[in-house]
């Protein structure tokens, strides 16, 4: 059964950066930033690999709750591996392709400052033939895409080696998907997932 991490209705005092490795340790604290109690939660939701819904106002620190635990792993195996070709790790899967945009310019910008070898691409229907071609030979280590690229990635030949090391998926703004087809077409897309 998924866990429920959600932020508290009185504030909660936020959580020493120290419970994260460097270097994002030093990036929130250059920001005056502290970890706030849902993204502990999150991250620690995600080290004992639970699914888990984050409900949590605008403005509350949601976008990196729900990738902070992609970054920690990958960093990681960055620094065992020494390189960047780990293939896919994580899927964030959105209802407005403008939506993953504005997610991938928003997580490249820390993973940049923090330095980083992660490669966070999109992948919509205003993506270039040759790109998507050369993400599923070649994907980054994080995909932002809509329900229907998941779609059309799961109806390839090569999708169990495209997903063979997925790790996590990130569903967001679930609100406007449910009770639509394109809500039964992303109910999909997991359940397929599943089987590679």
């Amino acid at each position: 059964a998924p866990a429920a991490a959600s932020v508290p209705e009185r504030p909660v005092a936020a959580l020493p950066v120290s419970a994260l490795p460097e270097p994002f340790t030093g990036w929130l604290r250059s920001r005056g930033w502290a970890l706030r109690p849902h993204q502990a939660a999150l991250l620690e939701q995600a080290r004992r690999q639970r699914s888990t819904l984050l409900i949590a106002p605008t403005g509350a620190g949601k976008t990196l709750a729900g990738f902070l635990p992609s970054l920690v792993e990958l960093a990681a195996d960055a620094v065992e591996r020494g390189d960047e070709s780990a293939g896919l790790h994580t899927l964030y899967v959105s209802p407005l392709k403008a939506l993953a945009v504005d997610i991938e310019r928003n997580l490249s910008a820390p993973v940049a400052e923090m330095g980083l070898p992660i490669a966070i691409e999109t992948r919509t229907g205003d993506s270039s033939a040759a790109k998507k071609r050369r993400q599923r030979e070649r994907p980054p280590q994080i995909l932002l895409t809509t329900p229907e690229q998941i779609a059309l990635l799961l109806s390839h030949a090569d999708a169990a080696h495209l997903f063979r090391g997925l790790r996590r998926v990130v569903l967001d703004e679930l609100h406007a998907l449910a009770g639509s087809k394109r809500g039964d077409l992303l109910a999909l897309g997991p359940a397929r997932l599943r089987t590679l």
